[in-house]
């Protein structure tokens, strides 16, 4: 993801190189034709393209006739992202997201990062309790891969990132949810992870392995509330 949003046009531009074939292989094109194709001039497309090359959404290479354009993973995410979003305006309104997957041990670092104050005073402030000193970690099921995905489509609750000492912490997003249809928590999505995208991360003002008695390898659910659009989930 890149670090800020990225701009209308830039994303106009993306979408039109998507289009011309550039998500799945490379493509040969001039300015003056992506500009033909955007109704911009050929000196706007060809910043554009420096833009996107700049951010790391596309790689270009010179060639005999144009650029050979290929839309690079990074590129790849956001505009998923951009179909996630048109996703959710257009698809039925759905009232909740399911995840689930089987739980196993992380590193420990959970613990630590949740028990920071910066983040401690925050979860209690933004989510209504304090959470247990640890994380519980659950990798999905390859059917709930996708779903996952929809997440970047959810208003979420966002925990800033902050400083203490020379150490930053990162923002984190959040997401009410409900663990085994039991116990009320949230799904914590941190801008920096080691895991990777088949994880998820849950908390909760309990020791969730022992209020739910669960050991590794078990099935964990978890059952997110989709607000309406400009509410924060809760």
């Amino acid at each position: 993801m890149v670090d800020q949003e990225l701009s209308p046009a830039l994303l106009l531009t993306l979408f039109r190189l998507a289009e011309l074939g550039a998500y799945f292989s490379e493509v040969t094109i001039t300015t003056t034709e992506l500009a033909r194709g955007l109704k911009i001039s050929q000196q706007t497309a060809s910043r554009h393209l420096i833009e996107l090359q700049t951010l790391g959404l596309i790689r270009r290479t010179r060639v005999t006739r144009g650029e050979a354009i290929k839309v690079t993973v990074k590129g790849s995410e956001e505009l998923n992202r951009m179909h996630l979003r048109l996703r959710a305006i257009f698809e039925p309104k759905v009232k909740e997201l399911v995840l689930e997957g089987v739980l196993f041990s992380g590193i420990g670092e959970g613990a630590w990062y949740v028990s920071q104050e910066g983040y401690r005073r925050q979860f209690v402030e933004k989510l209504g309790f304090e959470p247990f000193p640890g994380t519980l970690n659950v990798r999905l099921k390859r059917e709930y891969e996708d779903e996952k995905k929809r997440l970047e489509a959810i208003p979420s609750i966002q925990i800033e990132g902050f400083r203490d000492g020379t150490r930053s912490f990162g923002p984190v997003k959040c997401f009410g949810a409900t663990i085994n249809d039991a116990e009320r928590g949230a799904l914590i999505s941190a801008v920096r992870t080691h895991y990777g995208a088949d994880v998820i991360e849950l908390i909760a003002p309990h020791d969730l392995r022992a209020k739910l008695r669960l050991k590794d390898g078990d099935i964990v659910r978890a059952r997110i509330t989709i607000p309406d659009r400009g509410e924060t989930s809760a």
